[in-house]
């Protein structure tokens, strides 16, 4: 949300992890008051749902936690692999 804020782009899901590392390094360097050069490469496939992030921004979207039970429930469903 910083980076869309700051930046005026909504970026797809796949570079957040990307802006958040990148973000954090900046913080670090600012602290430490070390001078780096920061690349991100940003990209995404675009077909973002605009109205969710649109209820987010605006604080409209419930922050949800999905349950503990029902998420060892649906791993209890996955095959055993290896």
């Amino acid at each position: 949300v910083t980076f869309a804020r700051t930046e005026g782009i909504i970026s797809a899901p796949e570079p957040n992890h990307a802006i958040k590392v990148v973000i954090d390094e900046a913080l670090k360097c600012k602290e430490s008051g070390e001078s780096k050069t920061i690349l991100l490469a940003h990209s995404g496939h675009g077909h973002v749902d605009m109205a969710a992030y649109d209820a987010y921004l605006s604080g409209k979207l419930q922050d949800y936690e999905y349950p503990t039970e029902k998420i060892e429930e649906a791993l209890a469903q996955l095959p055993k692999v290896g």
